[in-house]
């Protein structure tokens, strides 16, 4: 493993634990050469799956592109990006369990956003509005009244 910092060969492994619900391992290493730690996951190598988009087109599905999402939903909130990583873990977990090869980019916003509501209320919101397309601040209301009313759940 190359040294992301000095790109030296020689790194060792300071801690190694397994990802929250088991997915993968998070490895803590640290250059021999320049002493700066960073951190690596190992994953089972699984067959690849595909988002099908709203317009029709497929990509191949990215975690993290799910991950960048969900960052940028939850900025300057206090929530870990070890959090973040989970919900990714478990979004991907759930999809591969479903042992479809195309999923529907609706289908993992939904999954998206159902942990977000139970996650931080005001990331949800942030994520639905760019997620829905919001329109509008009439949109935006009747969504945030939905959050504030116990058991109604978005359509």
């Amino acid at each position: 493993m190359r040294c992301p910092y000095c790109q030296q060969p020689d790194t060792k492994v300071v801690d190694s634990r397994e990802s929250e619900i088991g997915e993968a391992i998070r490895r803590r290493r640290e250059c021999l050469a320049c002493g700066k730690r960073f951190t690596t996951y190992e994953r089972i190598e699984t067959v690849p799956f595909y988002v099908i988009k709203k317009d029709g087109r497929r990509e191949d599905f990215d975690p993290q592109k799910l991950f960048t999402g969900l960052k940028k939903a939850t900025e300057k909130r206090e929530i870990s990006p070890d959090r973040l990583r989970a919900i990714v873990d478990e979004i991907e977990a759930d999809l591969r369990q479903s042992g479809r090869a195309e999923i529907p980019s609706e289908e993992i916003g939904e999954m998206v956003m159902e942990r977000l509501r139970d996650l931080d209320e005001i990331a949800y919101i942030r994520f639905a509005s760019v997620y829905r397309e919001f329109k509008d601040l009439q949109q935006v209301r009747q969504e945030i009244e939905r959050v504030l009313t116990p058991g109604k759940r978005s359509k």
